[in-house]
């Protein structure tokens, strides 16, 4: 995505912006989507839900929305049950139990969008939220729930926005890779982009928040989305399955890959690939 897209109708999104108008703009483009698709909505954000509603003031069947319970706009804190470190276990149930009243209320599905800002500001607070993204992505990739997680660019800085963006399917900040929840089946996760010489630390910050574990002592790894890997990233991916016990088998259609894999002779690393 890039900064002028707007976001998907359906998925997970990280938007990191620096206009709050311009992330009022995206966020009901995408509720609007979601009511048209007879979804119930959330907007969860720092502001009261008062303000939140001026805010958006003028929008075109809001109103109805709120009223009969297909839209509500929240404090974010209500949205997310935390105090200051958030539990991902239990955040993900939250947003599951949402999704399931959403289903037995008549609705087609469940969306939110989510200022989440306050929620990462600190390296521990992120160090939570980061394993609670990607959990919530495996679950969204499995229920009918899509999400945009907007960040506040100018409070948190670009480096903690990549921390975030890069465990988002989708987004419009400037990461060259993301490492997100694979199509339910085999993998236990997918990786899309560049894995190149500027972000091997990204990598394995990112690796390490999610820690997927191996089935019958393989990590798969959907790499079809995978447009380069250097060799301290294979090293990381081989690192992080030795740690437990298991083999990491990447599956990528970049024949590079596996040649750099022979070379470093990594015992843990398997690269196979794909047509």
């Amino acid at each position: 995505m890039t900064g002028d897209a707007a976001p998907p109708a359906y998925g997970h999104v990280c938007w990191a912006y620096d206009d709050p108008a311009v992330l009022d703009s995206r966020a009901m483009a995408f509720l609007a989507a979601g009511l048209a698709a007879g979804e119930r909505v959330w907007l969860a954000a720092p502001s009261t839900p008062d303000s939140l509603t001026r805010r958006l003031d003028g929008h075109p069947g809001l109103a109805d929305a709120l009223r009969s319970g297909a839209a509500r706009i929240v404090h974010v804190d209500d949205a997310y049950r935390v105090d200051e470190v958030i539990d991902p276990e239990t955040q993900v149930r939250h947003y599951a139990a949402a999704t399931a009243d959403a289903l037995a209320d008549g609705y087609t599905g469940f969306r939110v969008v989510a200022d989440a800002t306050s929620l990462v500001r600190t390296p521990a607070q992120r160090d939570a939220f980061t394993r609670y993204e990607h959990l919530i992505d495996r679950y969204m990739r499995a229920h009918p729930m899509s999400a945009v997680c907007a960040y506040d660019r100018r409070e948190l800085g670009e480096p903690a926005i990549a921390e975030l963006a890069c465990l988002h399917p989708e987004t419009n900040a400037d990461v060259l890779f993301r490492l997100h929840a694979a199509d339910p089946g085999e993998a236990a996760f997918a990786l899309v982009g560049e894995l190149d010489p500027s972000n091997p630390r990204l990598f394995a910050t990112a690796l390490d928040r999610v820690d997927p574990h191996p089935v019958d002592g393989r990590l798969v790894v959907d790499g079809a989305g995978l447009q380069f890997i250097d060799h301290r990233c294979l090293i990381h991916l081989g690192e992080h399955a030795r740690r437990r016990g298991a083999i990491a088998v990447l599956r990528t259609t970049r024949s590079a890959a596996a040649r750099l894999a022979e070379l470093l002779e990594l015992p843990h690393v398997r690269v196979e690939v794909t047509r």
